[in-house]
């Protein structure tokens, strides 16, 4: 490590920067009781040698590190407010950096995400086989185009409309990693970028070219996400009076900050579910609504279910909408993780939930995530953190760092991990708000003002960079048509050959799960509390085990 980088000190910067930023909406309480929040290495001597190892060149340790400390100064003038008492709050930086790759320590019977024999615990989610299919699955990824720029299709969670887009079948008899790639790569190659985004327009994709980050903050759109700041709650009503906190239950010994909320989660994949799996933390009861016919990724319930319960309902039957009014009535949380205006178009967007609050003398907190933001021309554009990652700026800096004149989407779902603390973090505001003033309030942040928050802390000095690619070898042989499981998969290895996570053990919750049908292993908390819990409640389990009833 250089002499003159404190990954610590660096933090701490990054933490009173955001903390002392007036332009966001963090309670007054949450300001002043910063000194309480410590940060650390989580090694023995404090040393950083072993801290800084995530292929990336922006600070994502750092970064995430000062977003839970952040995370814990709201939430402890939460339990100044509700129990009278200012806390310590403790962020080991290396449980931190593990936060960013969740999905990838999570273990069923010892089996993780690599693991092929992890399958048969699984429940099927992948209706239209766009994960399982190697073919449909790569038509998610990036590839050249015809006038040399760099775009990323997208399928989503169903390929084949990505697929027909760009002149290719739906399925196919290819199996090879090599074939695939250089089939789907010759289709792109086809159409410039400009052709993509017009046919991606067209059939409603969530693709992007390439952009680095000087040319994204040169469009409308960068340029008004830009002036945002990280995350924005917004009254949404100012007639439904506070909410009075319910006395804890105390069956722990320790009561936890959320203890006797209730939240409705209408999320899939990785940010939206990070935000609900972080306030099952701090004790509120979560429940996670999925529709029967809409696909998921199996392994990533595993991690991002636990501490909830889960159910399916479709909403757009009549039963189904009797099922969630039932839920909705009694919730104080709503998390929207869906296109934007896809839940509003059914009658339960921000603005809904603004008139429900005032019908029953209850505010709601609306709390939703998305890829572009909520503000800008590209507001209403689907996308997922790879599309991100490549619109920011990110990518291209990730390849430029590797040593390549090309993008390159960084491991593992950082942006996702991080961008669901950032939603956290707004719910925690809005709770606050919601105690101390009454209303109903819409919180939201997004998938690239995660990214425009890190890049703006800057890239590691040259000797730090070096020093984690000589602990990343094999990542210099990423190409930028590589796929996100590809380039994930050779991180992890390298973590692993490394020794880098044989501390694992010790940030691992374990359950007994039914839905899984053996012993779930995923990350613990990374805020600790010293008078508060913060602990999961219930276990993991897959998608639809729940009866949609509160309990």
């Amino acid at each position: 490590m250089s002499s003159n980088y404190s990954a610590i000190s660096t933090t701490q910067s990054i933490f009173e920067s955001i903390v002392g930023n007036t332009d966001n909406s963090l309670p007054s309480d949450a300001r002043s009781l910063a000194d309480k929040v410590h940060f650390s290495t989580g090694f023995a001597d404090n040393s950083e040698s072993d801290l800084l190892v995530l292929p990336c060149p922006f600070k994502e340790c750092e970064v995430i590190s000062a977003l839970k400390g952040v995370e814990g100064s709201v939430a402890n003038a939460i339990g100044k407010l509700r129990y009278g008492f200012e806390q310590t709050v403790d962020i080991e930086m290396y449980h931190a950096s593990l936060f960013l790759l969740m999905a990838y320590v999570a273990s069923v019977n010892g089996h993780n995400k690599l693991d092929k024999g992890v399958k048969k615990y699984l429940k099927d989610t992948d209706l239209l086989a766009a994960q399982s299919d190697l073919y449909r699955r790569m038509s998610a990824n990036l590839y050249r185009t015809k006038d040399s720029r760099y775009y990323h299709i997208h399928g989503s969670l169903e390929a084949s409309t990505t697929l027909k887009m760009i002149g290719l079948p739906s399925h196919s008899d290819l199996s090879d990693y090599d074939e695939i790639v250089d089939y789907i790569g010759t289709a792109v190659s086809k159409f410039t970028a400009a052709e993509l985004e017009e046919l991606n327009r067209q059939y409603r994709q969530a693709g992007t070219t390439a952009l680095t980050q000087e040319q994204f903050l040169a469009t409308p759109h960068g340029k008004e996400i830009a002036s945002l700041p990280p995350w924005e709650v917004t009254t949404l009503e100012t007639t439904s009076p506070k909410v009075p906190f319910s006395e804890p239950a105390g069956i722990s010994g320790k009561p936890q900050i959320l203890e006797g909320f209730k939240v409705v989660e209408m999320c899939r994949i990785i940010a939206g579910p990070t935000i609900g799996r972080i306030l099952a933390e701090y004790g509120a009861k979560v429940i996670k609504v999925t529709s029967p016919n809409l696909s998921d990724v199996p392994f990533f319930q595993v991690d991002g279910n636990t501490g909830k319960h889960t159910t399916d309902i479709d909403i757009k039957t009549a039963d189904g909408r009797q099922q969630f009014e039932a839920l909705i009535a009694d919730a104080d949380i709503i998390l929207d993780g869906y296109r934007t205006n896809a839940l509003k178009k059914l009658g339960y967007g921000p603005d809904d939930f603004a008139k429900r609050g005032r019908d029953r003398g209850k505010g709601y907190i609306y709390v939703s995530e998305n890829c572009f933001g909520f503000k800008g021309e590209w507001s209403y554009r689907p996308g997922w953190q790879q599309i991100a990652d490549c619109v920011s700026g990110l990518a291209w800096a990730q390849g430029r760092a590797l040593g390549r004149e090309e993008p390159i989407i960084p491991p593992f779902p950082m942006s996702d991990y991080g961008t669901g603390c950032i939603g956290a973090i707004a719910a925690l505001d809005a709770v606050y708000k919601r105690a101390t003033v009454g209303g109903s309030y819409w919180a939201n942040t997004s998938l690239v003002q995660y990214d425009l928050l890190l890049m703006a802390q800057g890239q590691y000095p040259n000797e730090i960079w070096q020093t984690i690619k000589d602990k990343n070898k094999d990542m210099q042989a990423i190409r930028y048509y590589d796929s996100v499981d590809a380039i994930s998969s050779t991180a992890l290895k390298a973590l692993l050959n490394g020794k880098i996570l044989d501390r694992l053990s010790s940030y691992l919750t374990k359950f007994d799960s039914p839905g899984f049908n053996g012993e779930v292993k995923v990350l613990s908390p990374v805020v600790k509390m010293d008078k508060t819990r913060n602990g999961f409640n219930e276990t993991s389990r897959p998608n639809g085990y729940d009866k949609p009833v509160w309990w």
